[in-house]
């Protein structure tokens, strides 16, 4: 039982960062119709965001300190982070420890901004173009995406820790009242609530918004809602910098969990297409449940016991699912009729 648990949480632990970035690519399909292969790097500028913050904040000065001597008997040289010497070292070390949550207030008007750009600089020329040269023109921006921050923070893996707070685990087992000892990190157990909060308020803006209620009935029919006086236009912008946003935050809670590289954004994007398609092509509660669906068959597909029978299931168990649920369902689990059927 306590295997079985260990691997849902696994689980749910994957399916958050594939929903979050199925759930973004699922609203710019939707609403400009647009096949965007930039999204995983999008997730991946998120998560450097929280690099980039953490850099700032442990910018220092360097004092030398005369009552303090090296072993050659020189004075040492003692750096003190700006942040401490603004705010105290008590203040501004808990500014530095708790940089990857600050680094959300950030991302998002940085993630709006890049959405933005992208939307107005090259997708809305591409609005009537085929999918193939959607595909083409958004890969090769992710490839451009990746290699400028390959060149800026370099080729390796950047630690971001989370805060000192939550670095240690919970047993979930005492918590359950099971005999074993089941212990997982509060960091990951955040990240899958943070995620839920995203996702919830995602639905709940287009549910119960105005604003998300115009943008449903333009995913529906664009030039009737057009006719009516409304710059449908502008809300899919706005959409897209949204989806953007959703992706950033999925990264900036990433980094403490891997550690932020340039390619970080193509490790999770092909997997998130793979998520949209099972879901269903511009279904947004299909990618999620896909997300979260295959996020617990890659983890259970990675135990020992299984790949002691099944050498390299765990590499392959997404597409082997994909493809069986493709067959039986070729719209994917919540599919429409009409899309991308043409």
């Amino acid at each position: 039982m306590d295997a079985i648990l260990l691997q849902i949480l696994n689980g749910l632990d994957k399916g958050s960062a594939y929903a979050l970035i199925a759930l973004g690519l699922t609203l710019i399909f939707g609403t400009l119709g647009v096949v965007n292969f930039a999204h995983g790097a999008l997730f991946m500028i998120g998560a450097f965001c929280a690099v980039t913050l953490q850099r700032i904040l442990n910018i220092s000065t360097v004092t030398i300190d005369e009552t303090k001597k090296d072993f050659l008997g020189r004075p040492l040289e003692v750096k003190t982070p700006v942040v401490e010497s603004w705010f105290g070292p008590d203040l501004g070390g808990a500014i530095i420890d708790w940089s990857v949550p600050l680094a959300i207030l950030l991302a998002i008007p940085v993630m709006l901004l890049i959405g933005f750009i992208m939307e107005r600089g090259l997708i809305k020329h591409f609005y009537k173009r085929p999918h193939a040269d959607q595909i083409l023109v958004t890969f090769g921006l992710a490839i451009v995406l990746q290699e400028i921050i390959k060149a800026w923070y370099g080729a390796n893996p950047i630690p971001t820790p989370a805060p000192d707070v939550f670095a240690g685990s919970l047993d979930i087992g005492a918590l359950l009242g099971l005999d074993a000892v089941l212990a997982y990190p509060y960091w990951r157990l955040i990240y899958f609530a943070f995620s839920a909060l995203i996702i919830g308020l995602v639905f709940a803006f287009l549910q119960f918004t105005t604003f998300g209620m115009v943008v449903r009935a333009g995913m529906a029919d664009r030039e009737t809602v057009g006719l009516l006086g409304i710059d449908i236009d502008r809300r899919f912008t706005i959409m897209f910098g949204i989806a953007a946003a959703v992706a950033g935050l999925a990264g900036v809670m990433y980094a403490p969990i891997n550690s932020p590289n340039y390619h970080m954004g193509m490790d999770f994007l092909v997997l998130s297409f793979v998520v949209v398609v099972v879901g269903g092509m511009g279904s947004m509660p299909g990618a999620v449940l896909a997300g979260f669906l295959l996020g617990i068959l890659e983890s259970f597909a990675s135990m020992n016991e299984i790949k002691y029978f099944l050498p390299g299931i765990d590499q392959i168990i997404i597409y082997l699912v994909a493809i069986a649920i493709l067959l039986t369902r070729p719209r994917g689990l919540m599919g429409r009729k009409g899309v991308m059927e043409d």
